[in-house]
């Protein structure tokens, strides 16, 4: 472990669930999708999340968000511990803190590239929001695109539209969920690439979400979810 990384665990946490569980549905479909979960993520950390479909990794990460609230348990995000927080005051947080990256983009089909990279920025009040949101995207090789709307855009060029727009706000924190899922593979090595390097120059917190072992390997240290839980993989638990 180099020194950076060791020094970055001994700071509080960037992200700390302790006794997270969250169930989803209603009645007799109601699932337990995590269960009793405990996690501290560094700062600076990046941090792979693996797990077989339906282990509770997306669940995770939007717990990680505020975009799901836990049943029980407590989730503290830069110190701040979410749960406390209204939805307007946790909106207004995670604008401030936290950058997501969705699987399917999640971009809005009406609103041109440099658009919907301002939208965070004049959320947050940020008067120059769409200088900033131009140099975003010059930054992640789409410095021609800004007029383009999302159908005009390959599927790679969306995701560098959707990453752009997470760091944007320049947060302490990126959270990516499959953020290669929709994209062919030599596409998806150029968004992880691009990824890896912004995270190293703006010494972000990163959780990445991945069934890719070879992707989360990258990543300083792997969590396995199974059913939910976190399981501590042959190499931990030898360690």
């Amino acid at each position: 472990m180099n020194e950076t990384l060791a020094s970055a665990r001994l700071m509080a946490p960037a992200i700390s669930m302790r006794g997270v569980n969250l169930s989803l549905g209603r009645g007799a479909a109601r699932v337990h999708i995590l269960k009793d979960i405990d996690l501290d993520i560094g700062v600076g950390e990046a941090v792979g999340v693996t797990g077989p479909s339906g282990s509770g990794k997306s669940t995770a990460l939007m717990v990680m968000a505020g975009l799901e609230r836990p049943d029980g348990g407590r989730v503290s995000v830069t110190g701040q511990d979410i749960g406390a927080l209204d939805e307007d005051a946790l909106a207004r947080f995670r604008g401030r803190h936290v950058g997501i990256v969705f699987q399917s983009f999640h971009l809005i089909p009406t609103m041109t590239a440099v658009e919907n990279v301002a939208v965070p920025l004049e959320l947050a009040g940020n008067r120059d929001a769409f200088a900033r949101a131009a140099e975003e995207l010059a930054a992640v090789g789409l410095g021609g695109r800004l007029t383009h709307y999302p159908a005009e855009l390959s599927g790679g060029e969306q995701q560098r539209v959707a990453l752009a727009r997470a760091l944007a706000p320049d947060p302490a924190i990126v959270l990516a969920d499959e953020p290669t899922g929709n994209l062919d593979e030599a596409t998806g090595r150029q968004i992880v690439e691009l990824l890896f390097a912004v995270r190293a120059r703006r010494r972000m917190t990163l959780v990445l979400v991945t069934h890719d072992s070879s992707l989360a390997a990258r990543c300083d240290r792997v969590v396995h979810l199974r059913s939910g839980r976190v399981e501590l993989l042959p190499a931990q638990v030898a360690s």
